[in-house]
């Protein structure tokens, strides 16, 4: 595999990164929520396909089964207590979530990681120097994360005081979609 490919193959997985930093965005753009998030995503994106060229096949099989449910899990948890956010009043508010930090990191992290560890089986395969291929991808998340907080700060002007909601129901459509493409949930309900 050449780096070319593996530049490529970052970017891929760096698409739920970019997706979901820009949602978390909307309501956390602080320099440090943003090197939090953006560091942390990129940790876990290099870190997976190490564990997954590890781990070899074996327990691609096991995470193959559950993965989807894994990260639907997680989003759909994370976008319910956004939502929920926007209803509480101003006093409640101020201790609202922050979702650089603790459990929330670690479970965003996670749940748009997961593919890395994937790939990390398919590069080890590949026979392409698995060090240098997750120090690519984790570096493309960072970056691709970090870009799309920043830019988001843009769109929360427009959403204005709802973002949080917004961000909510796009955590929730993430989850969903990663079911659709495992399981195909929504071909017998759309045409």
């Amino acid at each position: 595999m050449s780096y070319f490919e593996i530049v490529l193959l970052g970017f891929a997985l760096a698409a739920d990164s970019f997706t979901v930093g820009a949602t978390v965005g909307l309501k956390h753009r602080k320099p440090r929520q943003i090197f939090r998030l953006s560091f942390h995503f990129g940790l876990f994106q290099g870190l997976f396909p190490l564990i997954g060229a590890l781990a070899g096949t074996f327990l691609l099989v096991f995470m193959e089964a559950w993965d989807h449910w894994i990260v639907f899990g997680i989003l759909t948890f994370l976008g319910v207590r956004m939502i929920i956010g926007t209803f509480k009043n101003d006093d409640e508010k101020h201790k609202k979530i922050d979702l650089t930090k603790g459990s929330s990191l670690i479970g965003l992290s996670t749940a748009v990681s997961i593919d890395a560890f994937a790939a990390g089986i398919s590069l080890s395969m590949a026979d392409a120097p698995i060090a240098i291929s997750a120090t690519i991808i984790g570096l493309v998340s960072v970056f691709a994360t970090a870009f799309a907080m920043i830019a988001s700060k843009f769109a929360a002007r427009w959403i204005g005081k709802k973002g949080e909601a917004v961000a909510g129901v796009v955590l929730i459509g993430l989850g969903l979609k990663t079911l659709h493409e495992h399981m195909g949930i929504f071909e017998a309900i759309l045409p």
